[in-house]
């Protein structure tokens, strides 16, 4: 049952991507009505026979003139075109709900729809979406990323109610900075396991996922519990020699992770020194083997110690 006074609403969607089918999917089974969706491409195509069934994509003026609630799930650089271009064919009227789901935007890229009487509204859900069924039991508990105007402040929280969701205001000055905490929670995160799976495989390692998955998930678990007094190996140690040693191999082996390896080090490193369990003099020393090992990479020297001896 919709959370929204007076029932469940029309829904439009406009891009039938991984988040719009889903997200139209959820609102389904809380009770509002799935009337159109706008997606071209053979992957929006499979999701929407999958994920809702007996509707056929139409274009995507026609989509947002038959709803009450328009779901815009395109990426972010498209989106400002895709605003100007619906309200100018007139296909936003008065009173419809546009929403996007852009972590970086806010309101400003809805101005047009705003200018035409809709009702705008940016909601982000703060999830990896795969665009499948796994999804929909996914978005109960997710936090979803919520910037509105007074007016729409009650019918946002009840949408994300009715997506099983949890609302977090954000404000519209603060969207860009709240989107890059996501994208470099997340989407660095990838890249950083999947390089160490590489370094282990590379070691001759025959399970790296197996390997990683007990230690990354106790290392999540106490980084979101405790911050940086979850911190722990070479550089809070300050173990010059250990991290000498990992930057040999790595150029030596790995050299697609070295760089990834030497910035998240220092970073490392000035965090360990403001949390006061690596000493200053230590810090200096990792700062000249870090130095030393991206010296060595741009004259082509595998060793960082003898790129430093030289």
């Amino acid at each position: 049952m919709s959370h929204l006074p007076g029932g469940g609403l029309r829904v439009g969607v406009v891009g039938a991507g991984r988040v719009g089918a889903v997200l139209a999917a959820r609102l389904h089974t809380s009770g509002h009505r799935v009337v159109a969706v706008a997606g071209e491409s053979d992957a929006s195509r499979a999701r929407i026979t999958d994920l809702l069934p007996g509707l056929e994509p139409q274009r995507p003026s026609a989509a947002a003139r038959a709803c009450d609630l328009l779901l815009l799930t395109v990426p972010d650089d498209m989106l400002p075109n895709v605003v100007r271009v619906l309200a100018d064919s007139g296909a936003l009227h008065p009173g419809q709900l546009v929403a996007h789901t852009s972590g970086r935007h806010g309101l400003a890229v809805l101005e047009p729809a705003r200018a035409v009487g809709a009702r705008p509204l940016a909601l982000h859900p703060a999830l990896t979406f795969t665009g499948t069924r796994l999804d929909l039991d996914r978005l109960t508990g997710c936090v979803v990323g919520l910037t509105s105007g007074p007016a729409e402040r009650e019918v946002a929280e009840a949408l994300v109610a009715d997506l099983g969701a949890r609302p977090t205001w954000v404000p519209e000055e603060m969207r860009t900075l709240y989107h890059a905490g996501l994208a470099h929670g997340a989407n660095h995160l990838v890249t950083l396991v999947t390089e160490a799976m590489e370094m282990l495989a590379a070691a001759g390692v025959d399970d790296p996922a197996g390997t990683l998955r007990p230690l990354l998930g106790a290392a999540l678990d106490n980084a979101l519990a405790d911050g940086d007094a979850a911190l722990t190996g070479p550089i809070v140690r300050g173990d010059v020699g250990t991290v000498t040693a990992h930057l040999a191999d790595l150029g030596a082996s790995a050299p697609q992770a070295l760089g990834s390896y030497v910035a998240l080090a220092r970073a490392t490193v000035a965090r360990a020194v403001t949390d006061g369990r690596l000493v200053p003099l230590r810090a200096h020393a990792l700062g000249q083997v870090l130095d030393a090992a991206v010296a060595a990479a741009r004259s082509g020297v595998a060793d960082p110690a003898a790129g430093d001896a030289r």
